[in-house]
């Protein structure tokens, strides 16, 4: 049974511009799916919709079976996914250990050991760190959640080839090994290569590649 599941789903600048057109998918958990499509075909807007951060002009995106609006949004936004933006969306102020420990009960720095920062850098504040450093405790602090889900805007798009790699390779193991359904929207054919299902975002449709 599919964990997230969009049912003709449409999406609308001010009821004229179309930027998504009657899109039907299932996603389960276990995998790792991938979004592929060029930049303002909407692969964003659709992660959002997923996640409840918007809402669609029409159709319905469902959790488990249940239509997420009628659960509410800031209840699925709370317990069903944990989300990776592109603009890290950390807390400033904060160290990469106090982002995660956040919004997980697990510790968080093997989490951060785990995606290469060093002790010292866990306990520095986070606009101490580099770009790609950043990027890292955003995809920490989405794999310490305990939501069944992960949404990832271009994960490893500040982050160099090797490093890119291992990030797929880890997020690839949060689905097969721990259960998580995982959704990455991206621009890169070598990450979507690592992904069980891969979709194609053109022109408010999508299809299925893989």
């Amino acid at each position: 049974m599919s964990i997230l599941e969009l049912q003709e789903i449409t999406y609308t600048y001010d009821n004229k511009q179309y930027v998504l057109r009657g899109i039907n998918a299932k996603m389960e958990a276990g995998k790792m799916y991938a979004i592929l499509g060029p930049s303002g075909c909407g692969k964003t807007t659709l992660l959002s919709l997923l996640g409840g951060l918007d809402s669609p002009s029409n159709g319905r995106v469902l959790f488990d079976g249940t239509d997420i609006e009628q659960t509410g949004l800031d209840e699925h936004r709370r317990k069903h996914v944990s989300f990776v933006f592109q603009t890290y969306n950390l807390i400033d102020y904060m160290t990469p250990q106090e982002n995660v420990r956040l919004i997980a009960r697990k510790p968080p720095l093997p989490y951060l050991e785990r995606l290469g920062l060093t002790k010292d850098e866990a306990k520095r504040n986070v606009l101490k760190l580099s770009g790609g450093q950043q990027q890292r405790v955003a995809i920490a602090r989405a794999l310490a959640s305990e939501a069944p889900v992960i949404l990832a805007d271009e994960p490893t798009g500040n982050l160099d080839a090797d490093t890119a790699q291992d990030i797929a390779e880890i997020l690839k193991e949060s689905a097969h090994e721990e259960g998580k359904c995982v959704v990455i929207v991206t621009h890169s054919n070598e990450l979507a290569e690592q992904a069980d299902a891969v979709f194609s975002l053109k022109y408010g449709k999508l299809q299925t590649i893989i």
